[in-house]
């Protein structure tokens, strides 16, 4: 999407909050709507319950084409956002089990749970350190930087230091806190200090890459043994005295005893089974209003908002939610939580400034440490870069050789700026990767980052940060390069968009370029719509359009508009099913055949897309079909064979496609555009999943020659306007659509908005601009 009209209602979103990065899977019931929290069923990804009739309500379907190319929630997490249908990331409903967990994780697209991995098979090359343990060495050193800024934060405030007026009234409550005084009934984030104006004196060192970071110490025996023993006591079962002893420790045992609630540190069990859990142990003691169960509750309230997307909620949403869960004073929990600072307060201004004299409206979020420090510490570092840069460069020659007028319009910002915003649609990509090709031939290190495995000139996010790929760090930790691109930057959350910040010295660039009308991250955060709406750095907009019937058809689903579009070439294709059954059926005969002979389009490089995993068309339906006619096999490596196709899910939000090569009693040795990689075997269960069939949030930042969408009737609910650009967007030369859904598509499309998210990143943005006019005193 990158015409100017398109690029007008994206910018109009990024000022909306409530239009932005959000829910990528459908509508989910408001925390104000939201029915008894108690009564909600499991659901699966779509929406639909796995048990679900596979065949359907509907009648037999008459066979068609057989080319296909003749024509052209529940109420359980009561916090709004990402989550309810499509791939939610809240993890399981009530009564979940802990198997379940993983799976209807869907929106981290974790892999559904296959049986272990099979013996017998080939022997394996040698390990190595594996990306989860990359990426956890990570955020390990994220980890200290935050505690490093905790401990400045907690020291003395000398006179003229940074914080002043609100903020030190904040510090002052904080302290208070801590010494056991009654705090203030009010806390207030104050605006943050201005940036900085001169490089600041460099950090202690830090190793140049990550180093290993060790697995978690498994939990001692005895560890187990205690908490198996109270859970026996409260009728829990025994399958989770693992997980238990694993979040809470050693002392497991004893917290658990003296609150039961402790048991939601697990991510499989639900409010309503720790109240049975805990009313099993305590007896009529374990009353709603419990103040150990309350303080429980706000927490996990909280993590299930991040899950969802959220950095913070509004306390009045939070307080209806306690409420839902039969808290009989919500606000009194919440003002016992802020006084026993587990949870943070912030008073955030609405509107423009008002007169001397006159109140500020705010609004009153409340959030946990670690959502807030990352978000905080983002602000911090993209001021940073835009005010420790020291002035343009002489790039005018480079801009004048540029292929196209916008590609030379984001050369000439980047020289004169340390931070800027790229936007447009997927034919604009070429434009920060000019910048970045333009750069090199002034002598400028040059990095270019995105979300999926693409070019050979760019990394992946996550490989940058684990230190796997990329240009190394220097001595003071920082990444050693003067310009970093990171395309696909909706899919950044906010707390891997802090790291990334973090590692970006003074005085270099930092470029966000992305499509703003795609599904938002996985984790929680809005960036680049909150850096968009903020609007304190320079942002350009493509005016490079998407080419042909395919980039016509996607720029008008980003205005909210699903037009038919001339296609002489059977670029789009509507395929008509009446039930689930034919709509599989379809979309088999069309990656196995249709498709290679009309376009020449091998099956291998066609990509079936659907909107979540469960159902009767959702991807485990869809995969086992494609399996059965493109590899067929028994499934002897742990449900997998050689050659199948797979997506490889290291972590939540990463999806990468790969080929399954063999197994032996290492794991599963995958094949990953001619990297071998092995997936341990007891993690191929939650990180491996057959991949003909995706959803659109594990297609994010990838495209294919031909994509083959499925919208089966059962599907309808988890349609959204963003979700329907990024499916369709996946295409490059041919789009077949089985549609199933009715009139439920051009619904979806024209009013079926993203879910918001509430982030405090815009006003902190906006606050440290403030300050940095402000002259200096």
């Amino acid at each position: 999407m990158s015409t100017d009209r398109q690029a007008e209602a994206a910018t109009a979103d990024a000022e909306d909050p409530a239009g932005s990065q959000a829910d990528p899977d459908g509508p989910e019931t408001d925390p104000a709507d939201t029915a008894d929290p108690d009564g909600a069923q499991p659901a699966d990804e779509a929406g639909t319950a796995d048990a679900a009739d596979p065949d359907g309500a509907q009648p037999e379907a008459h066979a068609a084409d057989a080319d296909g190319l003749g024509g052209g929630s529940g109420a359980e997490p009561p916090v709004s956002g990402r989550g309810g249908v499509g791939e939610s990331p809240a993890g399981p409903t009530p009564e979940a089990s802990t198997t379940d967990a993983g799976d209807s994780a869907g929106a981290q697209d974790g892999p559904e749970a296959e049986p272990a991995t099979g013996e017998g098979a080939e022997p394996a090359a040698g390990g190595g350190l594996s990306e989860a343990q990359a990426e956890l060495a990570a955020q390990k050193i994220e980890r200290e930087r935050i505690a490093r800024r905790k401990a400045e934060r907690e020291g003395p405030v000398e006179a003229g230091a940074k914080l002043s007026g609100k903020a030190a009234d904040l510090l002052a409550a904080v302290r208070a806190v801590e010494s056991g005084a009654k705090p203030s009934a009010a806390y207030f984030d104050d605006a943050p200090a201005a940036p900085r104006k001169a490089a600041p004196a460099p950090p202690a060192p830090r190793p140049a890459a990550p180093a290993p970071a060790a697995a978690p110490a498994a939990p001692s025996a005895d560890a187990v043994d205690g908490v198996r023993a109270v859970l026996a006591r409260g009728g829990a079962p025994e399958s989770l005295a693992g997980p238990v002893a694993a979040a809470l420790g050693d002392g497991a045992a004893q917290e658990l005893s003296e609150n039961p609630w402790r048991l939601l540190a697990v991510p499989a069990v639900r409010p309503t089974q720790a109240d049975g859990f805990a009313r099993a142990l305590l007896g009529a003691g374990a009353g709603p209003g419990d103040e150990r169960r309350t303080a429980v509750l706000v927490g996990w309230l909280l993590a299930q908002a991040g899950l969802k997307g959220h950095t913070a909620l509004e306390a009045a949403v939070l307080e209806k939610a306690l409420a839902q869960y039969g808290v009989p004073d919500p606000a009194e929990a919440l003002e016992q939580s802020i006084a026993e600072a587990s949870v943070l307060v912030f008073h955030e201004p609405l509107g423009p400034p008002v007169e001397e004299g006159e109140e500020q409206p705010v609004r009153i979020l409340v959030g946990l440490e670690g959502a807030a420090m990352a978000e905080e510490s983002l602000a911090d570092g993209l001021a940073r870069l835009a005010g420790t840069f020291g002035g343009p460069a002489d790039w005018e020659q480079a801009a004048a050789a540029a292929p196209d007028r916008s590609s030379a319009e984001l050369i000439r910002a980047v020289a004169g700026h340390g931070l800027v915003t790229h936007t447009g649609g997927e034919a604009a990509r070429a434009e920060p990767l000019a910048l970045a090709a333009a750069a090199r031939e002034l002598g400028l290190r040059v990095c270019v980052a995105a979300h999926a495995p693409g070019g050979a000139d760019s990394v992946t996010v996550a490989e940058l940060l684990s230190g796997q790929e990329g240009p190394g760090r220097d001595a003071d930790g920082h990444f050693a390069l003067d310009l970093l691109v990171v395309l696909d930057a909706p899919q950044l959350d906010v707390e891997s968009a802090a790291a990334l910040v973090e590692g970006v010295a003074d005085g270099a660039r930092l470029v966000l370029s992305g499509d703003p009308a795609v599904l938002g991250s996985a984790g929680a955060g809005r960036v680049f719509a909150d850096v968009l709406a903020a609007r304190t750095c320079p942002q350009l907009v493509s005016r490079t359009p998407d080419p042909g019937p395919v980039g016509e058809l996607v720029s008008g689903v980003g205005i909210g508009e699903l037009n038919q579009v001339d296609a002489p070439g059977k670029e789009v294709v509507i395929v008509p099913v009446q039930d689930a059954g034919e709509a599989v059926h379809r979309a088999v005969q069309l990656v196995a055949e249709s498709v290679p002979r009309a376009f020449g389009i091998p099956a291998d490089s066609v990509q079936v897309i659907t909107p979540g995993h469960g159902g009767s068309a959702g991807t485990r339906a869809l995969n086992a079909a494609l399996k059965e006619r493109l590899n067929p096999g028994p499934g002897r490596f742990g449900g997998f064979d050689p050659g199948d196709r797979v997506v490889h899910v290291p972590s939540p939000g990463r999806a990468l496609p790969a080929r399954v090569v063999s197994a032996d009693a290492e794991g599963l040795h995958l094949d990953r555009a001619g990297v071998r990689i092995v997936v341990p075997k007891d993690l191929v269960e939650s990180q491996v999943r057959h991949g003909w069939a995706i959803t659109a949030h594990q297609a994010v930042g990838a495209r294919w020659p031909a994509v083959v969408v499925v919208l089966p009737g059962d599907a309808a609910q988890a349609l959204s306007r963003d979700w329907v650009y990024t499916a369709f967007g996946r295409a490059e030369r041919h789009l077949s659509v089985v549609h199933g859904v009715d009139q439920a598509l051009p619904r979806a499309v024209a009013e079926v908005l993203p879910k918001p998210r509430t982030t405090r990143l815009t006003g902190l943005l906006k606050a440290l601009a403030a300050a940095g006019e402000q002259p200096e005193q």
